[in-house]
């Protein structure tokens, strides 16, 4: 009786011991740059993790996510008021509508290592104004002294996401006024435990 008991507990604890290490991501440590094209140039700015977690297993990230908090969205090319008018159409029902959407959120599925020098393909679900989609990025991702850092950079199709203010792809006639479909999360964050 006491051997059957023994077995079971036994099984617990080996799976416990192999359990994937989580580590809390540092808001005020961990950066998102964001940057959008149109035809006559483009427009950069930051935007501020909200929260976030990295699993670490083995040495390899395997899994996590993180939300980011809209409301927070700044310009950092323009200065003043052109600033603020940029920042105040982005959060506006055109762009993001953050009064209604105020996070946005991206959970990875799958962490592929690409070779032993913690360079990885991730795959994941980016969710934006309520919509969710897959999202495929090249990133790195290290472990040291009980933190872990990762960084990459996301190309996003804003037009997915139900973002279509001056797209091409839906309006004809733009001309210069034009802007791009596409633009780019350049992610860094640091996780502690």
């Amino acid at each position: 009786m006491k051997k059957l008991l023994f077995l079971p507990l036994l099984a617990i604890l080996a799976m416990s011991a192999y359990a994937p290490t989580s580590y809390n991501v540092d808001v005020n440590s961990s950066t998102v740059v964001w940057t959008g094209y149109k035809v006559t140039g483009k427009h950069t700015g930051t935007v501020k993790i909200k929260n976030g977690n990295l699993s670490w297993d083995n040495g390899q990230l395997t899994g996590g996510s993180f939300e980011i908090d809209m409301n927070s969205i700044t310009c950092t090319d323009q200065e003043g008021e052109w600033a603020q008018k940029l920042v105040g159409h982005l959060k506006s029902e055109d762009f993001f509508g953050v009064e209604k959407y105020p996070t946005s959120k991206f959970v990875i599925t799958k962490a592929i290592p690409q070779d032993t020098k913690g360079n990885y393909k991730i795959v994941g679900n980016l969710t934006i104004k309520e919509t969710t989609k897959e999202v495929k990025f090249f990133a790195t991702a290290s472990e040291t002294d009980g933190k872990v850092t990762a960084s990459g950079k996301m190309t996003i199709d804003r037009s997915e996401y139900n973002v279509r203010y001056g797209s091409g792809s839906f309006f004809d006639g733009l001309g210069d006024k034009t802007i791009y479909d596409e633009f780019d999360l350049q992610i860094s964050l640091v996780a502690k435990k």
